[in-house]
């Protein structure tokens, strides 16, 4: 199993009525995992509030999730508490904030045996934690985009440990650098392997503004005619869908590289529709099937009823993309590479 000296970090999904319990989805590949995170109630994140669909409210949420949570810290598995929206807006500096944060710690505390880490995008909420929970660690969220060392000491004293940027996954050299300074602080470094963004995205803040806002959104009479995700809009013309092979995931078979670089790899999972397809892939470190599946998002639906087959990228695929100029306007080898791995297909069968 090339993989298994990787730790990774995979986010909590909340079961429906008719599915799996998330334990139960993650229980045969708990020696791979170090983490479990997870956003709280209704509550904004980085991702769609749980708990609330629309107005419609699963009113046994909580107690299912805390039940979930306590029984995976019995396992020896480190708890992450996600308080990582882009944008608290008018309560950003306020006193209600720090009340409310500090609550949930709080009763996390109580319910679940305890939290070990608060990853947050917010300065504020981070020196909140600091003050109030000093042996919790806490750490900056990939959506800070910290991609250098200034950027990691300019709230060095906030932050125990930082996600790269995920726009600098593919830059071997850059990785390596922010891994040593962190060292040399005290500090880890982390990765997110499977995000399905667009790389340098212009629309990448508006789309976590309006995310850290959704439940207000929603409530409004809005246009449906707007697609407001840039990649969608990029991807859906048959012409751009190149762009994704070179975007920042990195295969479950290259993911052995970043070994001794990185504490840790998260996973997104939070909102995939086959999250232990994604687990038991960089577990294993390898993956049969389509390479959208493993990405969050994955744009699927967008490609159907084309998929990436995995089998067929070239084995120097990262080789390849970790030491170009990153100058994609001028270079066509991912239009290449997707042309002879996008098969047409109107059943997907994995091994």
């Amino acid at each position: 199993m090339k993989n298994k000296n990787m730790k990774f970090l995979v986010g909590y999904q909340l079961p429906s009525e008719d599915s799996v319990p998330f334990f139960q989805s993650i229980e045969p590949y708990l020696s791979h995992i170090d983490e479990v995170f997870f956003p709280w109630i209704d509550s904004p994140s980085g991702r769609s509030a749980i708990g609330n669909t629309g107005g419609y409210i699963q009113w046994n949420a909580q107690e299912k999730m805390e039940e979930e949570l306590a029984a995976i810290r019995k396992q020896g598995i480190r708890l992450d508490l996600l308080l990582n929206a882009n944008c608290y807006g008018a309560e950003a500096i306020s006193e209600r904030l720090s009340k409310r944060v500090l609550s949930v710690v709080d009763h996390l505390c109580d319910r679940v045996g305890g939290i070990d880490a608060v990853t947050t995008a917010s300065p504020f909420i981070a020196e909140c934690i600091k003050k109030y929970f000093p042996d919790i660690k806490v750490r900056a969220s990939v959506n800070m985009s910290i991609g250098t060392v200034s950027g990691i000491d300019y709230l060095g004293e906030l932050f125990d440990s930082f996600y790269i940027q995920r726009e600098y996954n593919r830059d071997l050299s850059r990785v390596r650098i922010l891994s040593q300074a962190c060292k040399e602080r005290g500090k880890e470094l982390f990765m997110l392997a499977n995000s399905g963004c667009l790389n340098f995205c212009t629309g990448h803040i508006f789309h976590d503004n309006l995310v850290a806002h959704e439940k207000d959104v929603i409530a409004m009479k809005n246009v449906h005619d707007f697609e407001p995700l840039t990649c969608v809009r990029y991807l859906s013309k048959r012409e751009n869908r190149h762009a994704f092979l070179q975007g920042s995931w990195v295969r479950p078979e290259d993911i052995h590289h970043y070994e001794g670089l990185v504490s840790g790899v998260k996973l997104a999972t939070r909102t995939h529709s086959r999250p232990a397809l994604v687990v038991s892939a960089y577990a294993r470190g390898k993956f049969s099937g389509n390479l959208l599946d493993l990405c969050e998002p994955g744009f699927g639906s967008v490609f159907y009823p084309y998929i990436i087959d995995n089998t067929c990228m070239p084995k120097d695929f990262f080789t390849q993309v970790t030491n170009c100029n990153k100058q994609c306007h001028t270079c066509d080898y991912c239009r290449h590479t997707l042309e002879d791995a996008l098969i047409k297909i109107q059943e997907i069968n994995y091994v």
